[in-house]
């Protein structure tokens, strides 16, 4: 198995597979921070700041050692301007379908990495249309178990895409990495990616 290059503050499967897809070896860890919005918080801002905070937390959990660079990320569906989170339970989750069924919405990704340089952070910003969903087809989804642990209860590469019309953005940003971002903070941070360094000179 080859070294970790990288630490993903992340438990999440779909960060982990993404990672994967680009070649990224990395060790997995899991951090917990609180993710309440601040008062009058702009998304954008939450899921940035959702992101630094997770970094900052894994290198609490490293004992500040930076031995490999960190990398977290946050994704948050916004609606008229509200932020929906993971859904608390069955009545939560349908009302979060039903808010998306028929029109669009925005997902917002935030990552950042720190190494022994600093911390940078990038957001990605997508567009996702849904069609009508009846009330049936939303409660037959919800019984899949797939929207429990997903951002405005729905996850792009699973049976939702069923229920998708249009995306203007990144798939892999709704998917909770966006891939552009990330491999741009990882090439900042000299990371090598496609086999090599990424070096212009």
């Amino acid at each position: 198995m080859a070294a970790a290059q990288i630490i993903l503050a992340s438990r999440s499967p779909r960060r982990a597979e993404l990672l994967r897809q680009i070649g990224v070896d990395f060790e997995q860890i899991d951090v917990e921070i609180d993710e309440t919005p601040l008062a009058d918080e702009a998304p954008q801002a939450y899921v940035l700041r959702l992101a630094r905070q997770k970094v900052v937390a894994a290198r609490r959990a490293q004992g500040q050692q930076l031995e490999l660079p960190v990398l977290a990320a946050d994704t948050a569906v916004i609606v008229d301007g509200q932020i929906l989170g993971k859904p608390v339970d069955r009545a939560d989750g349908i009302a979060m379908l039903q808010r998306l069924s028929a029109r669009s919405h925005l997902v917002l990704s935030g990552v950042a990495l720190a190494d022994a340089r600093g911390e940078q952070a990038m957001l990605s910003q997508s567009r996702v249309t849904f069609r009508a969903l009846a009330l049936s087809e939303i409660e037959a989804y919800w019984e899949t178990g797939e929207p429990l642990d997903k951002a405005g209860a729905y996850g792009i590469q699973g049976l939702a895409a069923l229920f998708i019309t249009e995306l203007q953005g990144s798939y892999s940003g709704v998917m909770g990495l966006p891939l552009h971002e990330t491999g741009e903070l990882l090439r900042q941070a000299a990371l090598p990616l496609l086999g090599n360094n990424n070096s212009n000179g």
